[in-house]
């Protein structure tokens, strides 16, 4: 009995998804067809306005030279903390958020998602990992299965523009084609970030069936149509720091649903970051053993 109450639950929870997400249209909705949500130009001025403090904040970071990494910001204890679990092997991650005026940013007819985490890599150098995270052609073999394809379409220097098609299942399963505009700079001596920003994103329908098509950038199902990477790499204790902070926009989640709906949904942008961090730990490991 408490297996299939199991079951009905999980179909329950797939389905609210599903309607919120107009996966599944209800009646009226076949009738008329799916009120897909589409990218308002206020909704993406809030995120350009999100963005640029972000980038403001991580300029000023690094310009400084100080708590390069998020942890460093931590009380002496909580600090110490964190850095003993990554020594173990944890990936330690934040939400962050922008207030204006002690609140939120407002973002009308979107969500923004902003976390950053940090792992580390025993035993690598920072050209380890630069050689992993520029290795574009084989992120779909490193970040398998959310990276399904990978390439890199020109490179000049340290100026990348790359294609990757995303694969995200959580109860239902997205297919995404994006294109980056990827910007490494070396600080300093063992010290290293970059700046990626989503050019294009576009929502994959019917995707490898023989009618598979594209549909337009901002008019689809709103699951990510901004996203913005910004990374930083710091070698010191025998080892390299490997840190992530993504800033991603998607639609909302209609005020009916929300209360159940928006934790499912905002747990998927942290689920991504913690894998992609253990991902790059996981390639780069691998390439010390084959060396």
């Amino acid at each position: 009995m408490k297996a299939i109450n199991n079951i009905a639950a999980r179909l329950f929870l797939f389905l609210l998804v599903a309607l919120a997400l107009n996966q599944v249209p209800g009646p009226s909705a076949r009738a008329a067809g799916p009120a897909l949500p589409k990218l308002k130009t206020e909704t993406q001025e809030a995120f350009d306005r999100f963005v640029k403090q972000v980038a403001a904040r991580n300029e000023g970071e690094l310009k400084r030279g100080t708590d390069v990494l998020w942890v460093d910001a931590l009380p002496a204890e909580k600090r110490a903390e964190a850095y003993a679990a990554l020594k173990q092997g944890e990936v330690r991650i934040e939400k962050l958020e922008i207030l204006d005026n002690d609140k939120p940013l407002a973002c009308p007819g979107g969500m923004i998602h902003h976390w950053t985490g940090v792992v580390f890599v025993p035993r690598a150098k920072l050209e380890d990992v630069l050689g992993v995270l520029e290795d574009y052609d084989k992120h779909s073999v490193y970040y398998t299965p959310d990276v399904e394809r990978s390439k890199i379409e020109s490179r000049e220097g340290d100026h990348f523009r790359v294609f990757l098609r995303f694969r995200r299942h959580k109860v239902i399963t997205v297919v995404l084609n994006t294109e980056h505009e990827v910007q490494y700079f070396h600080d300093a001596p063992g010290r290293a970030h970059s700046r990626s920003s989503a050019v294009r994103i576009a929502e994959v329908e019917n995707a490898g069936k023989s009618d598979e098509r594209e549909k337009a950038p901002g008019d689809d199902g709103g699951f990510m149509w901004r996203m913005e990477t910004w990374w930083r790499m710091e070698e010191r204790d025998s080892g390299v720091y490997v840190q992530s902070e993504v800033a991603s926009l998607t639609r909302d989640i209609p005020m009916a649903l929300a209360w159940m709906i928006k934790p499912f949904v905002t747990d998927i942008p942290k689920d991504s970051l913690t894998f992609t961090l253990q991902a790059t730990r996981k390639a780069v490991e691998a390439h010390l053993r084959a060396r």
